[in-house]
């Protein structure tokens, strides 16, 4: 076919740019402080981000953020494609604000990490009638609601009170604070204090508190080759940090480091942080018919406490897609596991 020469460069045009995919080249990711989401900082520290973004052609820009709740609200207004968080913070924040999100990577369930701590009392029903400084509305919040639980207590023998996990060691044991709910490494921290006590932790209700690498849906299926650079170098640290060859230690030191404490400490930490260190034991989680049972578990607890959106006429009103099954609104997904980069990870095809 023969056009005018003065129609070629237009046409030429349109062509190249209907042909474009639109695939982003720049990503940013944030994570904050928490014993199972140190190995980013070592993953940014240590080149193996960059390694892999380069494999794939893209740029990966790790950002940490002091403020839990600071950081998943970022990512929620567009401003990180991906962010570490536990599952039911993915939940109530991203996916009830409208953001379709992934849990690309599930990194570790709680066995210990999150911890109901008193001052001065050593039995969780001395919690009756006191003040809990806590995230509000965190998995801190729900270990809280399953602890009362626990003891025929609920949240109306107790007043709860919204404190953000950057002040929560400050102001422990001042004035009327003497009840807390947080994570590792504040845990540690505040049980370094004089008469504290654990009353209650994570390991009482094994794999509940699921911890992960969640990514915007829509760029993850744009950009493929984002999940499986953060994939490929998350895993590549588990590999590296795990056991106790000298070079596992020495980056478990760095990694101790960048938290504040020292290998001791943070190998204390990881003993009551069920590490997925294996793409196939990352798998086993997200795969089991078990999740679904957890994820409506989280998710009643989520309506309880209106934290599914004004007006949410029950627990199932957002759709959780998992790999054995999905629960809540098939119309309405906006939260999913999935397991397609980590099996490519544990296929050796990344």
């Amino acid at each position: 076919m023969n056009f005018p020469k003065n129609k070629v460069p237009a046409l030429l045009f349109a062509l190249l740019a209907s042909s474009q995919t639109f695939a982003k080249e720049d990503f940013k990711v944030c994570w904050s402080i928490y014993a199972g989401w140190m190995p980013w900082a070592y993953a940014e520290q240590s080149g193996i981000v960059d390694k892999w973004a380069e494999k794939y052609d893209i740029n990966i820009d790790i950002v940490q953020i002091n403020d839990y709740v600071e950081s998943m609200n970022q990512y929620t207004a567009g401003q990180f494609d991906a962010c570490t968080m536990a599952q039911m913070d993915a939940l109530t924040i991203p996916a009830v604000g409208g953001v379709d999100s992934t849990v690309l990577i599930a990194g570790d369930y709680s066995n210990g990490n999150d911890a109901i701590i008193l001052f001065g009392e050593d039995d969780l029903a001395d919690i009756k009638g006191q003040s809990v400084n806590l995230v509000e509305y965190s998995v801190s919040h729900y270990l809280l609601a399953r602890g009362l639980d626990t003891i025929g207590l609920s949240e109306r023998d107790v007043q709860v009170v919204n404190t953000s996990d950057a002040d929560l060691v400050s102001v422990f044991g001042t004035g009327d604070v003497s009840a807390t709910v947080t994570w590792n490494p504040l845990v540690s921290e505040i049980l370094s204090m004089p008469n504290t006590y654990d009353v209650f932790n994570s390991s009482q209700i094994p794999g509940e508190i699921i911890d992960g690498l969640i990514v915007n849906t829509k760029t993850l299926n744009d950009n493929p080759a984002l999940g499986k650079a953060l994939t490929g170098a998350w895993f590549e640290v588990m590999s590296k940090m795990s056991g106790n060859s000298d070079s596992a230690k020495e980056i478990r030191t760095l990694m101790a480091e960048a938290a504040e404490t020292n290998l001791a400490g943070y190998d204390a930490q990881l003993a009551k942080t069920n590490m997925y260190y294996t793409p196939d034991a990352a798998l086993e989680l997200v795969n089991s018919p078990k999740l679904v049972d957890t994820m409506k578990h989280v998710a009643e607890f989520s309506f309880e406490h209106g934290l599914l959106g004004d007006g949410a006429p029950s627990a199932d009103v957002v759709g959780i897609e998992m790999p054995a099954g999905t629960y809540g609104n098939p119309n309405n997904i906006k939260l999913r596991f999935d397991n397609t980069y980590m099996q490519m990870a544990a296929d050796g095809k990344l």
